[in-house]
């Protein structure tokens, strides 16, 4: 399984971003489900979001109500959108597939792409 992101960049305090992880390969392998981590300099690495393969969403405390994420059809393209963004959003955001822990040797990872929120 491939997991390639796109969508980061800057935005200012209070705007919005769309970030997208295509799925390829044996996307029959993905058994769970897909999602979001996040990780930034001096701060713990963060599940953010996952959507289960029947559609279930979950999200840390501090992004609910702004975050919402979202899978197409074919169950291989997550989206997450993001609304009302906060400095303390600024992170490398890495789309997983079927892992809970931050690690890398288990599941699947994408690339990273950053996402910075600043005036």
């Amino acid at each position: 399984v491939h997991l390639v992101e796109s969508g980061g960049g800057l935005v200012q305090p209070g705007g919005s971003l769309t970030l997208s992880c295509v799925a390829s390969g044996s996307i029959s392998d993905i058994k769970y489900g897909m999602g979001w981590y996040r990780e930034a300099p001096g701060r713990e690495c963060e599940l953010v979001s996952q959507i289960r393969r029947d559609g279930t969403p979950r999200y840390v405390d501090s992004v609910k109500g702004r975050f919402t994420i979202s899978q197409n059809d074919a169950k291989n393209t997550v989206h997450l959108q993001m609304n009302s963004l906060k400095p303390e959003d600024t992170a490398v955001y890495t789309c997983v597939a079927d892992t809970v822990m931050c690690n890398r040797n288990f599941g699947y990872w994408g690339q990273g792409t950053q996402v910075t929120v600043s005036s």
